[in-house]
């Protein structure tokens, strides 16, 4: 099969999973509906604490997003592995690079696009209710902020997805990684600041702050991030190649 006609295979797959679909779909409704409800309720009762950071605020949604964005780069990956699903796609496509390298590209690419626009749609959308306390794009690092938001969901979905081709299990995948970014990293964060920075979650928000805090800068803690969503793909690559399916 051409690569053309794999990466299309693995669009209908994931066009045709409930769970994958809803999951992804669910990454934009819950972010901006989580970001309305929000904002239109206490927007600006906060916004004159001198602890208020405006731009890390507005993407107070990303974080029931980012469930979202975990959940459905485990289904897309974890699908394969019912009822067989994986030795029918292999034989479909017994190159297991190309098949691997297909289904990372496509669920990527999903992630990041959705990613973007739930990003800005948030960000706009929480504004909106602001009032005199509103900023716009053109505010200091809103722009980076609104272009981070949405690759680091992307890296975030790309994670649980070579985490789950190791594993070979949705469920297994879901129960580290939803409490890991709920609640482990916060603890962590306060135990040890140092080492919590350069955890997946909180390196990669640092994208999302005016004036980053701690060693790691926007674009670094983003990288921090991709370094793991990469370390977990490679890991995943070696488990397609070496296990049999």
């Amino acid at each position: 099969m051409s690569t053309t006609a794999v990466l299309r295979s693995e669009w209908i797959k994931i066009k045709s999973v409930r769970a994958s679909l809803g999951s992804l779909i669910a990454v934009f409704v819950a972010t901006v509906a989580i970001t309305v409800l929000a904002f239109a309720a206490v927007g600006t009762a906060e916004a004159d604490n001198a602890d208020f950071e405006p731009l890390f605020g507005a993407f107070y949604a990303l974080n029931f997003g980012q469930i979202a964005a975990i959940a459905f780069g485990t289904t897309a990956m974890s699908s394969e592995y019912l009822n067989g699903a994986l030795r029918i796609s292999l034989c479909a496509v017994p190159r297991r690079g190309l098949f691997y390298g297909s289904k990372v590209a496509v669920v990527g690419a999903l992630a990041l696009g959705v990613g973007l626009l739930t990003s800005f749609a948030g960000f706009l959308a929480g504004q909106a209710f602001m009032g005199e306390y509103a900023i716009g794009l053109g505010h200091d690092g809103a722009l980076r902020a609104c272009v981070g938001g949405g690759i680091y969901l992307a890296l975030m979905a790309l994670l649980a997805a070579g985490l789950t081709m190791v594993l070979r299990s949705g469920v297994a995948v879901l129960s580290i990684l939803i409490p890991f970014t709920l609640i482990v990293s916060f603890v962590v964060g306060d135990v040890a600041s140092g080492v919590a920075q350069f955890l997946p979650d909180k390196a990669g928000q640092q994208v999302l702050h005016e004036n980053p805090s701690g060693t790691l800068g926007p674009w670094a803690g983003l990288a921090v991030s991709a370094a793991w969503a990469a370390a977990a793909l490679i890991a995943g690559w070696w488990a397609v190649r070496r296990r049999d399916a």
